[in-house]
């Protein structure tokens, strides 16, 4: 081997592993652009059975619930999504209903108070 051919080898070389690299990339992506259209149709479904099963008081309250406090928001949702689901709806969830379902759901709240002397 001459030093011309082992240049040329170390060329190939690099530009099958950029083929490679390449291929790997475009894979990677595509398994990514996947995943990420079956997290918005997941989110689009949810979002259609809350719109369906809550009225228009409730999900506004529960989108002033999810800017205050997303964690409490979204086991509303759950717990909403799991009766939706199970058939356990007759009516659609109004306010009231959706309040009573928030302080069963909401931690205990210490009271306190304030004496000034």
């Amino acid at each position: 081997m001459t030093a011309n051919d082992d240049v040329e080898l170390a060329e190939l070389r690099r530009r099958r592993l950029q083929e490679i690299q390449q291929m790997q990339q475009g894979a990677t992506q595509s398994a990514y652009s996947a995943q990420q259209a079956e997290m918005e149709r997941r989110d689009a479904e949810r979002a259609e059975i809350l719109r369906r099963v809550l009225t228009p008081e409730a999900r506004e309250r529960l989108g002033r619930i999810r800017l205050a406090k997303p964690d409490i928001a979204a086991s509303v949702e759950q717990q909403v999504l799991a009766l939706a689901a199970s058939g356990r709806l007759q009516r659609p969830i109004d306010d009231a209903m959706l309040r009573a379902l928030l302080e069963r759901i909401s931690p205990e709240r210490r009271e306190i108070k304030i004496t000034r002397r």
